[in-house]
């Protein structure tokens, strides 16, 4: 399938050094809640998600409708959590989810393959 976040088309982007990607605070988070949100211009959720005791609970507006609510309720995501606040359709959307990209755009969410505790750093 061909799309474009296809793998065998995207270009690699120019090297960065490793403090640019140390910078990003990188944390594992359990989603606590999902929301519909049918203001976005895009099919959206908005997640609640735990990130423990020294970052605490933020949320995000995420593209990830693939999932049911369900499914994502007690799920382990991945998050940058210093990027800055961001309004998206009156909404206030504190990190960015992470996740992998299938060739047409559908979001993947990135999760660790052990139960960490909330807050844990990715390294």
């Amino acid at each position: 399938m061909t799309g474009p976040h296809d793998p065998t088309e995207l270009p690699a982007k120019e090297a960065v050094g490793a403090e640019d990607l140390f910078a990003i605070d990188l944390r594992v988070g359990r989603v606590l809640a999902v929301e519909p949100f049918p203001e976005a211009r895009k099919p959206a959720w908005k997640l609640t998600v735990d990130f423990g005791p020294v970052v605490g609970v933020l949320r995000t507006s995420a593209q990830v409708t693939n999932y049911a609510e369900d499914e994502l309720v007690g799920r382990q995501v991945v998050g940058a959590v210093n990027l800055g606040n961001r309004r998206i359709a009156g909404f206030e959307s504190q990190f960015l989810v992470l996740g992998g990209l299938e060739p047409d755009g559908t979001v993947r969410l990135l999760a660790p393959d052990a139960d960490l505790p909330p807050g844990a750093p990715v390294a």
